[in-house]
């Protein structure tokens, strides 16, 4: 048994994720600490909402990674509109002084990476369904 999650035994692997996957999985652990913190007149709209997305996203990736390459392109899309979202809804939480500037920025920088990696896999994706 392995002593940091009693449920799990050493000799089980961890399941392997998608780097994109796996860094929106970080980030929302990191949302999800700040969203508990989130002063009321913010938590249950727009912090609601940034929570929601995320799950959308996560939701929205891994019905891609296993759909064939020429379905997956929408799902992709949809996660970065969705990224989107979230990027201008916390910006509106930090000019409002619900996030401090502390927060803002570490949240962001792995957010506009997860950004990178969606819109490299959108243009992979592109050219991979384009006729030649």
């Amino acid at each position: 048994m392995n002593k940091n999650f009693p449920h799990t035994s050493n000799a089980t692997p961890p399941p392997t994720l998608l780097p994109v996957m796996q860094r929106v999985k970080t980030v929302y652990i990191l949302w999800f600490e700040y969203y508990k913190k989130l002063d009321k007149t913010h938590k249950y709209t727009l912090g609601q909402k940034i929570d929601n997305l995320f799950i959308e996203i996560i939701e929205a990736i891994s019905i891609a990674t296993f759909l064939d390459k020429t379905e997956k392109q929408p799902w992709v899309r949809l996660s970065i509109r969705k990224l989107d979202t979230i990027k201008i809804l916390l910006m509106i939480l930090w000019e409002t002084k619900s996030l401090d500037d502390k927060k803002y920025i570490h949240i962001s920088q792995p957010i506009n990476e997860i950004g990178k990696m969606l819109g490299g896999w959108n243009g992979q994706l592109t050219k991979q369904n384009s006729p030649v």
